[in-house]
């Protein structure tokens, strides 16, 4: 091994072993191979840094095969370079095969750029989600129905790409869903993943729809498995509802102010039902103040000196009419229709328009 290295350092040190140098330089063409490897050799990372890359080592090779053929006539040239050209090829057409492979079809390329770009949502992550729903793109005829109240299953996730959804329960209508909006994300935010719910709104197609559906338990596994997609979709979700919400502020109420939205199960249980009717004892408190507010008073006879003795005020030995009282310091919408006949008037409803909440709504 020392006799080895030592030959190498002898060798080194005493120079080349060359006779004579050429005195004509090579041909243009080797020139230009090595120009082409240089750039090559320059080139970035990722798919187009290695198309550079590739793209200019396999045209200095192949220029280098030229000047081996032509100039030097030599095999051990030749061949090396057309092995070095072929292998760039080669990689040209992997590269340009894994680019026709990543290709989305242009629904889902315009959901990326829309919804997931502005987010730095990752390509490859953002190809999980839509392998999750097969990369389909279903339809809905006009006045189609997505699900009916009280019927449909809560089975699935939708976003809407095209169109327009009116939701409405009951018959009345509520809001509407525009594109790239989630149309069921109250329902699926609403149940566990071991829970199962129908829809308690109707979801009506206006015009010609196109919307993404990705299954409840393939969604589930998927986000169970991928924290960054959990936290991606809680976030477009809770947007989502929170936009639903904005927009049944002003349609939907209880009737001391707060609003909610009736889609999400835990609040339709206290606007849904109508509120038990009042006993007699509110009633006839009701019917007193009617009248004392509405009836003057009469005029007693001169001669009668003596007036009978007053009864006590029933607040003071009826606890239920006590507290029937109580809830009048804050009466509802009726009672103050009957004190205020202006207010009654500035309040009246269009005769045929539905009412935008339940009319009898309990209290909190």
């Amino acid at each position: 091994m020392s006799a080895n290295s030592s030959t190498v350092g002898q060798r080194l040190l005493q120079g080349p072993v060359c006779i004579g140098w050429k005195q004509d330089l090579e041909g243009a063409v080797y020139h230009l191979a090595n120009c082409f490897l240089l750039l090559g050799f320059m080139g970035g990372s990722g798919v187009y840094g290695c198309f550079y890359l590739f793209g200019f080592l396999g045209t200095g090779y192949l220029c280098c095969v030229l000047w081996g053929w032509f100039d030097a006539c030599s095999l051990d040239i030749v061949l090396w370079s057309f092995l070095l050209t072929t292998a760039c090829l080669l990689q040209l057409a992997h590269l340009v095969y894994r680019l026709h492979e990543d290709v989305l079809p242009e629904e889902f390329e315009l959901l990326y750029r829309t919804l997931c770009l502005p987010l730095q949502v990752p390509l490859q992550a953002y190809k999980e989600i839509v392998h999750c729903c097969e990369e389909q793109v279903l339809t809905l005829a006009t006045e189609q129905t997505y699900a009916v109240e009280g019927e449909t299953p809560i089975n699935r996730l939708s976003l809407l790409l095209s169109g327009r959804i009116r939701v409405s329960q009951d018959g009345q209508f509520l809001h509407y869903i525009f594109p790239y909006q989630f149309m069921d994300s109250p329902e699926w935010e609403s149940l566990r993943p071991s829970e199962e719910g129908v829809f308690q709104v109707t979801l009506t197609a206006e015009t010609a729809c196109s919307y993404i559906s990705w299954p409840r338990r393939s969604l589930h596994l998927l986000l169970a498995k991928e924290r960054y997609l959990s936290r991606l979709f809680s976030a477009l979700l809770g947007y989502d509802i929170s936009e639903k919400l904005y927009g049944l502020n002003e349609k939907l109420f209880a009737k001391f102010g707060l609003r909610f939205d009736i889609r999400l199960p835990s609040l339709y249980h206290v606007l849904g039902p109508a509120a038990p009717d009042p006993g007699p004892e509110s009633t006839e408190d009701e019917e007193d103040v009617h009248q004392a507010a509405g009836s003057p008073p009469r005029a007693t006879p001169t001669k009668i000196r003596q007036t009978p003795p007053c009864s006590p005020p029933p607040a003071a030995t009826d606890p239920p009419a006590a507290a029937s009282r109580a809830r009048m310091s804050r009466p509802d919408s009726g009672v103050l229709a009957s004190r205020t006949p202006l207010q009654s008037c500035s309040q009246a409803r269009p005769m045929g328009q539905a009412p935008l909440a339940p009319v009898h709504t309990p209290e909190l």
